[in-house]
């Protein structure tokens, strides 16, 4: 009888370990924020802000409908106007009244004397210090795989008067260190799923080096990128720039 209930306490304990080493796990909802005037307009947006316009409205709330069956533990937004508006649609066209957390890490790529500017002002520069005539042919070959994000952010940097300019090493690092903050605070709950909005450059400069292919086109607005951390401490990347989400929101309004 004394085998029989140490057999039994030892079989539970194993399940119980497993389980938890299960429920651990933590799923991160990495956002881009809707579009904005200046995506509209154009011009370099990176801690400069402006508000979403109607489309950008539009597809948040899409984004909401579409991730209504994901249970969210915490809902965190960089300090940028743009993707606290984001992430509050997301959360009223959900039907849910969590709070939103702010990080400053989050934020966009600063982009120093360009912020504001046209677009080409600031990639063609950029395109001609790496030896391209101009960004057009820069863009085809990050298309095709051949331009790589990490060189042309830290060829803003460079062509940038100000030193304002933040290079690829310095946005990545933060990025991951707030993703690893939020992880870990999930975890300490017990895992579960985050909601996590900000910056499309950012963004993939975070996630540039986790996943196996190179990044060969922009994320959209509201895409999801959605990132497992897992109980030993590593990020696994799921889904890049995903627009489910948001198809199946659009697909619940009709």
């Amino acid at each position: 009888m004394k085998h029989f209930i140490k057999l039994t306490s030892l079989v539970f304990i194993l399940i119980y370990g497993i389980s938890q080493a299960i429920a651990a796990d933590v799923y991160l909802y990495v956002t881009r924020h809707g579009k904005t005037m200046f995506n509209t307009t154009h011009r370099a947006q990176g801690w400069s802000d402006t508000p979403l316009t109607k489309p950008g409205i539009e597809v948040a709330q899409q984004l909401g409908r579409g991730l209504r069956d994901v249970n969210f533990i915490a809902v965190y937004s960089s300090d940028s106007g743009r993707a606290r508006q984001t992430a509050r649609i997301v959360l009223e066209s959900k039907g849910d009244t969590m709070s939103i957390n702010e990080m400053e890490g989050l934020r966009e790529t600063c982009f120093g004397l360009f912020e504001g500017d046209l677009d080409p002002n600031m990639w063609d520069p950029a395109a001609q210090y790496l030896g391209y005539p101009s960004s057009k042919e820069l863009m085809a070959d990050l298309g095709k795989g051949n331009a790589t994000l990490d060189k042309m952010m830290d060829a803003i940097a460079a062509v940038e008067k100000s030193g304002e300019a933040e290079d690829y090493q310095t946005v990545k690092t933060r990025m991951q260190n707030s993703l690893k903050t939020i992880a870990e605070s999930a975890k300490a709950q017990g895992g579960g799923n985050v909601l996590v909005v900000s910056h499309g450059m950012a963004i993939m400069a975070m996630v540039q080096e986790m996943l196996d292919k190179p990044i060969t086109s922009p994320l959209g607005n509201a895409s999801v990128t959605k990132i497992r951390y897992t109980n030993d401490g590593k990020f696994m990347v799921e889904s890049f720039g995903d627009m489910s989400y948001v198809e199946k929101g659009k697909n619940l309004a009709n």
